[in-house]
């Protein structure tokens, strides 16, 4: 299984790297975003359209709501499982 082994290590690095770790409350949000990311990886413009579409079907989130405790980090129609 040394596939999966690299998926679970790329994903170890991208957290520590960019994140400097993360807590429980978020790592839904993080954890969607690098399956996003990993799922689209040989495809930039098909990851930007995605994007564009995602971002234009949500309504956007203020400051105080991810920190408040009982917020779902957002999905799109198909495109975050």
């Amino acid at each position: 299984m040394p596939i999966v082994h690299l998926v679970f290590s790329n994903l170890k690095t991208w957290l520590n790297g960019t994140h400097h770790g993360v807590s429980a409350k978020h790592l839904q949000a993080c954890l969607n975003e690098f399956t996003f990311r990993f799922n689209r990886r040989f495809y930039p413009f098909n990851a930007f359209h995605s994007l564009l579409g995602i971002a234009g079907s949500v309504q956007a989130t203020t400051y105080a709501e991810p920190f408040s405790g009982d917020w779902n980090h957002p999905t799109c129609c198909g495109c975050l499982h």
